[in-house]
């Protein structure tokens, strides 16, 4: 099986790359209307935007919509964040959330110029990147008790993540420079929970910091299974009889229900509704991939079909398939209310790529707080 190896890119502290066209006024967030499956190479900026990024980061872009995806709009972030940043971070995404790997190269949507279309409508959301300071040399031994104190409770570590960004993620790590980690702790981000520390921390304390979570860092090393051929068995067990679920809300059907459907040889379409890309990392045994944005199988499912659709959400990509299902008439159609993250987690089975690791828990939450 081919492997695809990922090196870590030297990042220049202050980079302009793609920008807006002179004179053009940027389209804000959520102002672009995007027909169903449409061609990413016809989307604009916008419009891949509201196509691949509005579930979890929001209309506004101001994040947090769903699973811990932060803003991307946030001025402090803009200011510090490269455009090799932001093309990095769609192009290869997040391993073990819900950020998904988007580059046509690993089996994504979007080719190079999709992705500096979309990268240049961002940029243009906000500020051009600042020269940031020189971080100091750091002791990552002295900086590991004030992680712990001042940092962990919201960013988790490479077990348990917590409710904001996770600093412990091998992609994240590679594309963010020790400058751009230390301008987060100094300035914060405002309106957010992330405070600065400018003032609370010394600036050795703060090198330190910065040395801890560079320490964090591991080698990166996934493989792909083969892209899916869009010709794969839409049923599994074909010859079993339906299942039998209590579905929460009417929508929502519990990963261990699933699970004991399978084991009992139920008969059902599993539908991954991440981008293919995803499906080649890890999927669900016997998952058909549909992404949210290319809905033409679903034509080829029996309307009787009972269908559990999911995604890394764990409930919004596989809500719009969910969604259109419902609207051509499916009335089987459910999410699988945990998500693959957390089925993955479970030891439930999955096919999985080569290097593809089990993702770290989520923190635990109060008694009826919705994730």
């Amino acid at each position: 099986m081919k492997r695809v190896v990922w090196l870590p890119l030297l990042l220049l502290a202050c980079e302009s790359g793609a920008a807006t066209p002179q004179n053009q006024k940027p389209q804000k967030p959520g102002s672009a209307a995007v027909t169903a499956d449409a061609d990413p190479g016809t989307l604009d900026g916008a419009q891949l935007y509201t196509t691949f990024c509005t579930q979890c980061h929001g209309a506004d872009a101001k994040g947090y919509k769903a699973d811990h995806a932060p803003s991307l709009v946030n001025p402090t972030f803009l200011e510090s964040a490269s455009d090799t940043y932001l093309r990095t971070s769609i192009e290869r995404g997040r391993p073990g959330t819900s950020m998904a790997a988007y580059a046509k190269v690993v089996g994504g949507p979007l080719d190079s110029q999709a992705v500096e279309r979309l990268t240049a409508w961002l940029r243009a959301q906000g500020s051009a990147p600042r020269a940031l300071a020189p971080v100091a040399m750091g002791d990552a031994a002295k900086g590991q008790p004030l992680y712990l104190q001042h940092c962990h409770k919201c960013h988790g570590d490479q077990a348990t993540r917590g409710e904001y960004l996770l600093l412990a993620n091998p992609r994240f790590l590679e594309v963010a420079s020790d400058e751009f980690i230390q301008h987060a702790i100094l300035y914060g981000r405002p309106t957010t929970p992330m405070e600065s520390f400018q003032k609370k921390l010394r600036v050795e304390d703060i090198a330190d910091v910065v040395a801890y979570v560079r320490s964090l860092a591991k080698p990166v090393e996934i493989g792909h299974l083969p892209a899916p051929t869009g010709k794969e068995p839409l049923f599994v067990n074909p010859d079993g009889k339906p299942p039998s679920w209590k579905l929460k809300e009417g929508r929502y059907v519990a990963a261990d229900d699933v699970k004991a459907a399978l084991d009992a040889k139920k008969k059902l379409v599993i539908i991954d509704a991440r981008p293919e890309s995803e499906w080649m990392t890890v999927h669900i045994t016997g998952a058909v991939s549909i992404p949210h944005y290319q809905l033409k199988r679903l034509d080829e499912i029996p309307k009787d079909a009972w269908i559990v659709a999911y995604c890394a959400c764990p409930h919004h990509l596989s809500g719009i398939v969910v969604d259109e299902l419902q609207k051509r008439g499916y009335t089987h159609a459910t999410v699988l209310d945990e998500g693959i993250l957390e089925w993955q987690r479970r030891g439930y089975t999955i096919v999985a790529a080569p290097g593809a690791e089990k993702p770290p828990k989520e923190p635990e939450l109060p008694k009826g707080t919705i994730r």
